[in-house]
């Protein structure tokens, strides 16, 4: 590495990256690419969600992904911990996606390491925002990333939702957010359910039911799958931390609402 200095960048590994070994980051050398190029099969993560409940935010996702009309994969994860008061949930192309995330996470234990300090949850959605931002050549390509990003604010002792555009803009959301190819469906469901400083339990209740509501409309949005026992990934960001729900309370919700549609 000859003279080159680490501090030269901060607390900032990923603009270390950026400066010192580009290539790592598999990023094309312009906006417009090859169009002489064949259409490449690449899979797609669908539809994820976030809304706050009183004393947090509950994150989710469904579990397929999708290449083209095909079923590319039926366990596929959306929901990644970025660190213990936050996650990211990823729709779009899943290998750029599920990079990112990994570089996020190690940015964030790479400054908290360096500056002896957290980074704000307000932080750590720009540092988000570049890293979708620098995708840009790549989403003109077809290979497009849209996160959401969720977190409990420590300092503002609340849950807090962040959306994203492909040029790295990011916006708080006050309530909730869905995006993905069954996104404005999700969005629809929970529109008609949600309440203000609502329990947990209802939070997670309605993430599920409104995954359940996208997969009925939106043939990319995988629905749970009784058979095979293949249900939505399900977080809860809380000021004591960040708790994955275990597939047998998901099991539990969705059994009962299928049992009330029964009935209906």
């Amino acid at each position: 590495m000859g003279n080159f200095e680490f501090n030269d960048h901060g607390s900032s590994f990923y603009q270390f990256l950026t400066s010192q070994h580009p290539h790592l980051l598999n990023r094309p050398n312009s906006l417009s690419g090859s169009h002489e190029s064949p259409p490449l099969k690449i899979t797609h993560g669908t539809t994820i969600l976030a809304l706050k409940f009183a004393h947090g935010v509950v994150i989710a996702g469904d579990r397929r992904a999708t290449e083209g009309h095909q079923i590319a994969d039926r366990h596929m994860k959306k929901i990644f911990k970025a660190d213990e008061h936050s996650a990211v949930g990823i729709s779009g192309a899943a290998g750029p996606c599920i990079e990112m995330v990994k570089l996020f996470k190690t940015e964030i234990e790479h400054y908290e390491k360096l500056e002896g300090a957290f980074l704000t949850l307000e932080g750590k959605a720009n540092k988000l925002g570049e890293m979708v931002k620098a995708n840009l050549a790549l989403a003109f390509q077809g290979l497009i990333v849209i996160p959401i990003f969720a977190g409990f604010d420590l300092k503002k002792d609340e849950g807090r939702i962040f959306k994203y555009d492909i040029t790295g803009g990011h916006y708080e959301e006050a309530e909730f957010y869905s995006t993905g190819s069954g996104g404005k469906d999700a969005k629809s469901s929970i529109k008609k359910m949600y309440q203000k400083n609502m329990p947990e339990d209802e939070g997670i209740r309605i993430a599920v039911q409104a995954l359940y509501d996208a997969a009925e409309e939106d043939s990319a949005t995988g629905g749970p799958d009784t058979v095979r026992g293949i249900y939505p990934i399900v977080s809860v960001i809380r000021k004591e931390g960040i708790s994955d729900i275990p597939d047998e309370k998901i099991k539990q919700i969705v059994e009962s609402f299928l049992e009330n549609q029964r009935e209906n």
